[in-house]
């Protein structure tokens, strides 16, 4: 059998990873704060006794982000964040662990916890950030939270806890299937004193739909080329058998 099959499979399977981080970006081109997946491919060299390169494989690839900044949009709510520069938000992920993201439209559940739009509880200095019921909640530039008793309006309001912010540069973050950022090998990130939020405001996807699109069509064309590779090898591998029987 011809080898060009092997290389054709290898780029079909590529192209099927290309193609769900490519559908991945546009099912949340309006999520807030979402970070666009990138993708590149490796290839493998495969040595010939002539030292031509007569089948280059492809290794699967390999999905990173883009974290560049999205756009903010000014919300008018109190507890609607963007974070400034390349910082992070803290929040507690469904296993316990802790993870990372910049998606900042915050609320206050039932139970009085502090989530974001994805009901992910916000981690402050000492685990997830609990509120008074019923309070008014607001947040300060450096992410403290304050709590104000709504039936004595004149009293200032208190401090609660602080989000814990972080920084990622310089350090090693995956994203994860469930959409946020972590260390590997379980680690986190110190929180970053320095950083800050804008308050009532959110930070838009940093998705680009024209380029995705554009992308989605080239992933499609792609497969379908490797697709005939197949066919292709199938017809070669059919001919040389017939040439051996005769």
């Amino acid at each position: 059998m011809d080898r060009l099959i092997y290389t054709a499979i290898s780029g079909m399977n590529d192209s099927m990873i290309r193609q769900g981080a490519v559908s991945s970006n546009l099912a949340n081109a309006q999520t807030i704060g979402f970070r666009a997946e990138t993708f590149h491919s490796t290839p493998i060299r495969v040595a010939s006794p002539t030292s031509l390169e007569g089948r280059t494989m492809v290794r699967n690839g390999i999905v990173g982000a883009d974290m560049s900044a999205g756009s903010f949009i000014e919300t008018g709510r109190d507890l609607d964040i963007a974070i400034e520069g390349n910082g992070l938000l803290a929040v507690q992920a469904t296993d316990g662990s802790e993870g990372y993201t910049r998606r900042g439209d915050l609320s206050v559940s039932a139970s009085g916890a502090l989530v974001n739009g994805d009901g992910r509880p916000v981690i402050g200095s000492s685990g997830p950030i609990t509120v008074p019921p019923g309070s008014l909640v607001t947040i300060g530039p450096d992410g403290s939270v304050f709590s104000a008793d709504d039936s004595t309006p004149e009293a200032p309001p208190q401090a609660v806890d602080r989000i814990k912010l972080v920084s990622w540069e310089g350090s090693a973050i995956a994203k994860g299937l469930d959409g946020l950022f972590r260390v590997p090998d379980g680690g986190v990130l110190p929180q970053d004193e320095e950083a800050r939020v804008h308050s009532g405001a959110v930070e838009q996807s940093n998705v680009d739909v024209t380029q995705i699109l554009v992308e989605m069509v080239e992933a499609q064309r792609l497969f379908e080329m490797r697709t005939k590779l197949v066919a292709t090898a199938k017809e070669l591998d059919e001919g040389a058998a017939t040439l051996m029987r005769i």
